[in-house]
Parts: structure tokens; C-alpha cells; sequence
């Protein structure tokens, strides 16, 4: 009786997987994101004040960008600015208008870029979300 509850425990143990790299999004390469931002700076004056979004498009590690929404000064979110429903390409930036973000080839998809949810168009993901953490006045951007 001990073995096999022994052997079903060793079972049981093995057949658990961890979700540390959910993302099985086939059309986005993977990719490493780790930066600051300084709200201190001017470019970035927008981001101090809740409903307000900031697309930083500089070199971070990112495809296309990073869309930076700020929920209420202590949460913000953050997400990959391509499209994860096609493979990038010159049209897959989105823009942003409110707290949507249209993709700019002619497939119709948007999304929320408080929760990452598409909101029309076609495709099986929401946005590549990445960690946001507020220290002071910096944000700390990774995935």
C-alpha cells in the first residue's frame, strides 16, 4: 500500500508543469524585455496621471513597442505594441485611441489595453502582457 501511494505521489508530482512561459503565441517571437522608466523626465509626464498611456518605441526589447497605460497610479499595464494575431510586419503597430489599440493592417483586430482583451476583429490572443512595477518614481518594465 505504501509503495503505491509512493508511486502515485512521484506520478502526480511529475505530471505537474509550471506556467512560468505561458505564452504559446506562435505569430510573436519571443522576446526579452527589461527597462525603467523615469516619470521624472519630460517625455514621460503623461504616464503621472491615471487614464493616460504612453508608447515607448525605443530600443526596450520589444518587437514593435511597448503600450504603457496608467490605471490609477499605483497599477498600470503594459503590453507588446504588435498585434499577436499575425506574424509582425510593416502594418502590425497599433495605434492607440482612448484605451483601444487597432491594429493597422486591414484585419479589424483592437484590443483593450487596460486588460489585453481583444474587442473586435478575428484571432485566439490578447495581448503580450508585460510585468509593470511602480518604485518611487520609476516604472520597471520586464517580462
Amino acid at each position: 500500500m505504501k509503495k503505491t501511494l509512493f508511486l502515485a505521489s512521484v506520478l502526480l508530482i511529475l505530471s505537474c508543469s509550471s506556467d512560468d512561459n505561458g505564452d504559446n503565441n506562435q505569430f510573436l517571437p519571443p522576446s526579452s524585455v527589461n527597462y525603467q522608466i523615469n516619470l521624472n523626465l519630460p517625455q514621460f509626464n503623461k504616464l503621472k496621471f491615471p487614464s493616460n498611456h504612453f508608447v515607448d518605441i525605443s530600443e526596450n526589447g520589444s518587437i514593435k513597442g511597448v503600450i504603457i497605460y496608467n490605471i490609477d497610479n499605483t497599477q498600470y499595464s503594459a503590453f507588446e505594441l504588435s498585434d499577436p494575431n499575425h506574424s509582425p510586419s510593416s502594418c502590425s503597430a497599433q495605434t492607440i485611441d482612448g484605451i483601444t489599440s487597432t491594429c493597422n493592417c486591414d484585419d479589424g483586430n483592437s484590443y483593450n489595453i487596460v486588460t489585453g482583451q481583444q474587442t473586435s476583429g478575428d484571432g485566439q490572443f490578447g495581448l503580450r502582457r508585460y510585468s509593470v512595477r511602480r518604485e518611487g518614481n520609476t516604472l520597471f518594465i520586464s517580462n
